[in-house]
């Protein structure tokens, strides 16, 4: 007896329907997909075949083609699989055999299932044309027009439309409509396939203009022309069809009224028969039915070929800037990858330097020591060697790792700063002080060595802002007068004054040690004391 369901699994609930159905599709992505491909034409090309294992194993040997090899142990695991899949059926059919071995021989049969006949059929047609340019049947849509024109005037006439006569008519409309729009639907696929090239030459792009210019305009005109009578001609159809296919299902009942006492079966009926097909004709010519919230698929073929010329001007740009250097080099490009996937490690390189100009890497970008300075006539194999980072060497990353450090907080260092800054102009004022009242008597007092710091400093703008001239046209005694020896801080309200007198002996005296100033007298007061007339002093020469 013959087995039924999925050897192996639990069988499928309704929920994996779904599964089940896309199941069908595996064999076609196997690594065995040919053997699989002509098992399956195998039973494909009889109806109702019923065929086991040595049946199978003649007709692909008569074949010659991936399966004439299969061996009936591999044979029979393939069939197995087909029907895991649910390509393929175990048969129920009784085995009469007239002895043991042919028992053995026949006693696993398998027929095709709807499912993998129909998954079997698609894989055929897209094997056959899938790069092919189909060719639109515009002859059908005049046939379409012409269809609903005759079943409109058969419903004015006297009594109505015969049944018969419509579904007849209804039958044979939808079958050119279906036709029709598989043919533009794949025309249009072929067509955006090849506009998506960006290296068409001269011959090609003048074909590919011819086609569009002419061929896919005149499918533009032509829907345009009879989209708006045909949706006229749905528009006075429409509330008679409901009545029309009642009468139709009561004449004729069909496959769906053969099986009304089985329940679980579900009918495909015939396109036309249904007022769900009469909506999807509708939507295709007119913003209506299914359609509505996206437009009808005459607009969209409008816009389909918009783009389509938009593609073709956008070559046509492309070429003629081509005369100034600026081509598509895609036909290069796949040429020098080619050349990449058939080279070795060490030719590739080669290419690589001849192609782009990329040499091998010279430096890693890491600085040198500062401190150990290389020379340029040293080589770089017998150089020193140069520390590179962990993450540099085997990521090829310069970022640091870790979590970022807290930002250092300098407020203490701040304060302390501060408290030295205060600190030394504290110490300036005090020095400031002791100068001011020390002025006049600095033979007798003993400055502290702050005060005498600040003197020296004062003491020497004084100088540097001083005027030397000579006293008299005829030399005099050969000296020279001396003039705004002076300098002061305001800050600090402290003023030096500086005169030279012959003679005069003055000695600063601090804890650091004496300063012995000889012809030079000065005075220290506040800052005020340097808006007093500025006296003139000789220096000897």
């Amino acid at each position: 007896m013959g087995e039924t369901g999925l050897q192996g699994e639990e069988q499928p609930q309704p929920a994996d329907e779904a599964w089940q159905r896309l199941s069908a599709y595996a064999y076609l992505s196997a690594p065995e997909r040919m053997e699989y491909v002509a098992v399956m034409r195998v039973f494909c090309s009889t109806l109702l075949a019923d065929l086991a294992v040595p049946d199978v194993l003649a007709r692909l040997a008569r074949s010659a083609g991936p399966g004439a090899e299969l061996d009936g142990e591999t044979l029979t695991a393939r069939l197995e699989q087909l029907v895991r899949w649910g390509n393929l059926l175990r048969s129920t059919h009784a085995v009469k055999a007239t002895s043991i071995a042919e028992y053995q021989r026949s006693r696993s049969r398998y027929q095709l299932s709807k499912l993998g006949e129909k998954v079997q059929r698609d894989a055929d047609e897209v094997l056959a044309g899938a790069d092919a340019a189909r060719e639109v049947s515009s002859e059908l849509l005049a046939l379409v027009d012409r269809g609903l024109r005759e079943l409109a005037a058969a419903f004015a006439a006297p009594g109505g439309a015969e049944p018969q006569a419509a579904l007849e008519r209804i039958s044979t409309l939808f079958v050119q409509f279906g036709e029709f729009a598989d043919s533009v639907r794949d025309f249009y696929a072929y067509l955006g396939q090849v506009l998506a090239r960006y290296d068409l030459d001269g011959a090609e792009y003048q074909g590919f203009k011819d086609l569009l210019l002419d061929y896919v305009q005149a499918i533009s005109e032509d829907v345009s022309f009879r989209a708006p009578r045909i949706a006229a001609s749905l528009d006075e159809l429409w509330p008679r069809l409901p009545g029309l296919l009642e009468r139709i299902d009561a004449h004729a009942g069909g496959l769906a009224a053969a099986v009304g006492g089985l329940p679980e079966t579900r009918v495909q009926r015939s396109r036309g028969r249904e007022m769900g097909d009469w909506e999807g004709l509708r939507s295709w010519f007119a913003n209506g039915g299914t359609g509505a919230g996206a437009g009808s698929q005459v607009d969209q073929l409008r816009d389909a070929t918009h783009r389509a010329l938009h593609s073709l001007l956008a070559n046509a740009k492309r070429m003629l800037r081509s005369a100034s250097g600026e081509i598509s080099r895609r036909k290069d490009l796949l040429r020098l990858a080619q050349w990449f996937d058939a080279a070795s490690p060490e030719d590739a390189h080669d290419i690589a330097v001849a192609a782009f100009g990329l040499y091998g890497a010279r430096h890693l970008g890491v600085a040198p020591d500062p401190d150990g300075t290389v020379p340029a006539y040293v080589s770089w194999w017998t150089g020193p060697v140069v520390d590179v980072p962990v993450a540099l060497r085997e990521r090829g990353s310069r970022a640091q790792r870790g979590r970022a450090s807290a930002a250092e907080d300098h407020s203490a260092q701040k304060r302390k700063l501060v408290e030295q800054a205060r600190e030394q102009a504290a110490a300036r004022q005090a020095a400031a002080a002791e100068l001011r009242s020390a002025s006049g008597r600095f033979g007798q007092a003993r400055l502290t060595s702050a005060a005498l710091s600040l003197l020296l400093e004062l003491l020497a703008t004084a100088l540097g802002n001083a005027r030397i001239s000579r006293p008299g046209s005829d030399g005099g005694n050969g000296g020279f007068a001396v003039d705004g020896a002076r300098s002061g801080d305001t800050e600090l309200d402290l003023a030096v004054v500086v005169r030279h007198l012959p003679g005069a002996r003055t000695v600063l005296r601090s804890t650091d040690g004496e300063l012995l100033l000889e012809d030079l007298d000065i005075e220290t007061g506040p800052y005020a004391f340097l808006s007093q007339e500025p006296g003139t002093t000789e220096v000897s020469a």
